[in-house]
């Protein structure tokens, strides 16, 4: 049976989209609706009024999916939340790349890239969210549609031509205008090295050189994603819970174009959310300040130190705390309207484990015996003073040290000590906890692969698409896979750059350490890859690449590179690279999910980074040559918005790690313990693995993910412990009550909600960035100066 044969069938089965059958396009280029016969029959026959049909479609369309699946292994092969969220059914004719499709990602990309890269100068951020591109698109593709002539525009010299307007807006180019601003619309990690050069050593990089090395991280990055492409993306059981929730955002918009009912319905809760976020936000971080930490315990006992250290948020253990800032419940970047129950589990476990056991028996009891700075993220002396590391650095970037010895040996806080140790740890314990409980499910994946490229699949012209048989995968079939080679030539591209500009000592880094950078990252992108894939928890990288950095430049070899520059340079390029990757496959998942032709969304990637990194490199200068004095600390900024923060940040890593070097910061006695955290993040997984095949299956140990566990240890900072309790509650009602008994409400609704509560969240941000709101609060009781009404914690 062939494809175009398939795929009539499946349209003219009961499922749920047969009565939203994509149109199909005509011989002028236009568009007229095809609409299965039986599916007429049917609507003429019952002709219900529209909300009559809205309650039938509540009852009967998850019935007919599930009916169908019954019957259709290929519907069965998907999870539950795939079946009922994607649509089952596609449109090949859809238009994709048109003109349309590069005006609005120029309109969108080019802001996008400069509010982006500006925020990271500043102390508050003003983000550029991919949720306003995806709603901002929608109208602004059908404007376009309505307006632009339909003239065919012929390019000279050449036989090629193209319409200004096609036709009606595709939801296909609604989804690659929003890949390409996902992929454009940010900011470059290679910002670091450049900027923190110029500012604090007086060394500017050649244009040339800066945005050829922007464009080098980024697309070796994207380059790594083939590594885990094809084991990670077609498989149906890695959902990717970001990019369903996307998907189910375009899916509304979609049936929203044709009438459906309860698409409005949607719609219309989407912007009463996203709304009521805007404006609810405004309490907590500007009006009522003190609702981000409801400190029950400090109210019951506001003169007792120890029951305001106990219920305090901010700088406490955050015991009966609650929170109504969004930017405390949605903490460690993981919504708790998207992430698994059991990841939220596990992350509340940690940060349980962090502030109601480790906290208090370091405070009062006997777990380390340097008792100052507890939950300071600062270097600190013998007597807890911030230790002024660059002092310690001569004008060659080496040690003085004379001042080493009279400022005398580093010490961290106890809080950021243990944070530091499972930082390390969770790195090891990702690697053997997909070689333990994830090695079945890589292997047979891999052995797909390995199918995928035999001899029988190429002669039959068989991607790896024909090696899983769920509805999706039979459906991508009919498009061309994106060669191998294509991932190689942006490998060597960035690679290229990176090998001359290291070679001709433009960069601070020696020319073998780039390949422990690129065999590091590479090492981690499945890993990561995988966790990411079904929890969306994304681990953060921390300071894993400055400590490996660190430890080469104190051999032999790389002595002579001690610049402060080189860890972040080093960071940039190795983190970058999983990071980057990780970023594509997602946005590549949903255009799986959305039916989009892969060699497609990947050009429309690689687009992305084309119009956004010259803007970003376009900010850098701006920012450098008018707010340089203000960064660099020689003037002092009346906002107190350009502090660059995450700057000054980096460069006391530099000074750490480069020019310190991990052997003089792990001297004292209670720091030599971190390098053994690698050890216990191998060693973890294995155990757990034999307990999980030796103890009873419902003890559920497979859901014990140490990494995950380690990760939520070691990014407590900033000594806010609020919004953990009021995260957990949340995410208990709507990602295991309501999904577990009112999975039609959940499976309606709940992705939408988390759309619009994000993207609210950040215009919210937005707007007070830009109206110093940021920076201005109405503080009601403004005499106190305790926000969450703890006193004692401020005696």
């Amino acid at each position: 049976m062939g494809l175009s044969s398939i795929l009539r069938r499946k349209r003219d089965a009961a499922l749920p989209d047969a009565g939203d059958v994509s149109p199909v396009t005509t011989s002028t280029g236009y568009r007229e609706d095809k609409t299965p016969p039986s599916v007429s029959k049917a609507a003429s026959v019952t002709e219900q009024p529209a909300d009559d049909l809205e309650r039938s479609q509540k009852t009967d369309e998850p019935n007919v999916i599930e009916t169908a699946a019954e019957e259709d292994p290929e519907i069965a092969a998907l999870p539950i939340e795939v079946r009922q969220l994607v649509s089952l059914t596609d449109d090949p004719t859809m238009f994709t790349i048109t003109f349309r499709y590069f005006v609005l990602c120029i309109i969108f990309v080019v802001p996008g890239a400069f509010l982006s890269m500006m925020s990271h100068f500043r102390t508050t951020e003003a983000p550029y969210s991919v949720f306003f591109v995806q709603i901002a698109c929608h109208y602004a593709g059908h404007f376009l549609a309505r307006v632009l002539p339909a003239w065919v525009i012929r390019v000279p010299f050449t036989g090629w031509s193209f319409s200004l307007n096609p036709g009606p807006w595709s939801i296909k180019e609604h989804v690659l205008v929003t890949l390409t601003a996902a992929s454009g619309a940010t900011y470059n990690l290679g910002y670091t090295p450049i900027a923190m050069a110029e500012l604090y050593y007086g060394e500017k990089i050649n244009p040339a050189v800066a945005i050829f090395f922007m464009f080098a991280i980024v697309w070796i990055g994207y380059a790594f994603a083939a590594l885990a492409r094809q084991l990670l993306l077609y498989d149906p059981n890695f959902i990717w819970p970001q990019a369903l929730m996307q998907t189910t955002l375009f899916e509304t918009f979609r049936k929203q174009d044709r009438s459906s009912p309860l698409a409005r319905r949607q719609m219309k809760l989407f912007f009463l959310c996203f709304l009521g976020m805007t404006l609810w936000q405004f309490l907590p971080e500007y009006v009522f300040p003190f609702t981000s930490s409801l400190a029950f315990l400090c109210w019951v006992a506001p003169r007792n130190p120890v029951a305001n250290f106990i219920g305090s948020g901010l700088g406490g253990m955050g015991l009966l705390n609650l929170s109504l800032d969004w930017s405390n419940i949605n903490w460690n970047g993981s919504s708790i309207l998207l992430t698994p129950w059991w990841t939220q589990v596990v992350l509340f476990l940690a940060f349980a484990f962090n502030c109601w056991v480790l906290l208090p028996a370091a405070k009062w009891g006997n777990l380390g015996s340097y008792k100052h700075g507890l939950m300071s993220n600062s270097l600190l002396t013998i007597n807890g003073t911030t230790y002024p590391t660059l002092n310690v650095v001569t004008s060659d970037y080496q040690l003085n040290e004379t001042a080493y010895a009279e400022y005398g040996d580093m010490y961290m806080g106890l809080q950021n000590l243990w944070a530091t140790f499972f930082d390390y740890a969770k790195v090891t314990a990702a690697i053997t906890w997909i070689l333990t409980f994830g090695f079945v499910q890589i292997k047979t994946n891999l052995m797909k692969v390995i199918r995928s490229r035999g001899k029988t699949s190429q002669a039959q012209g068989q991607s790896i698409n024909h090696q899983y048989h769920d509805r999706l995968n039979v459906i991508q079939r009919q498009y061309k896979e994106i060669p191998l080679w294509w991932y190689v030539a942006l490998f060597m591209a960035g690679f290229l750059v990176l090998i001359v500009t290291i070679a001709c000592g433009f960069l601070w880094i020696p020319i073998w350490t780039l390949f422990v950078a690129l065999a590091s990252a590479a090492v981690l992108v499945v890993p990561f890859g995988f966790l990411y894939a079904i929890s969306n928890y994304q681990l953060a990288v921390g300071s894993f690449n400055e400590l490996v950095y660190g430890y080469m430049v104190e051999t032999p070899a790389g002595k002579s590179h001690r610049h402060p520059c080189g860890p972040s340079t080093y960071g940039s390029i190795a983190g970058d690279a999983w990071y980057r990757a990780q970023y594509m496959l997602q946005d590549q998942k949903i255009g799986h999910y959305m039916h989009i032709p892969p060699r497609t969304v990947f050009f429309s990637q690689v687009f992305g980074t084309i119009l956004g990194i010259p803007v970003n490199y376009a900010v850098i200068r701006w920012v450098l040559n008018t707010k340089g004095d203000y960064l660099s600390g020689k003037k002092t900024d009346p906002l107190n918005q350009w502090s660059g923060q995450s700057l000054k940040s980096s460069n006391t890593l530099g000074v750490q790690y480069a020019v310190l070097g991990p052997s003089r910061l792990f001297k004292e006695a209670e720091m030599r313990p971190l390098p053994y955290a690698f050890l216990v993040g191998a060693v973890l997984p294995p155990i757990l693995y034999i307990m999980h095949r030796t103890l009873p299956r419902w003890l559920r140990i497979d859901l014990w993910n140490v990494s995950i566990f380690f990760s939520g240890l070691s990014v407590f900072y900033g000594n806010i412990s609020t919004g953990y309790t009021s995260a957990f509650i949340g995410g208990y009602v709507v990602m295991y009550w309501a999904y577990r008994y009112r999975f039609e409400v959940w499976k309606r609704y709940s992705y939408m909600v988390a759309a619009a509560f994000d993207a609210g969240f950040n215009l919210n941000m937005l707007s007070r960035c830009h109206t110093g709101g940021a920076t201005t609060r109405i503080r009601w009781n403004a005499a106190l100066p305790w926000t969450d009404r703890c006193p004692a914690m401020r005696s």
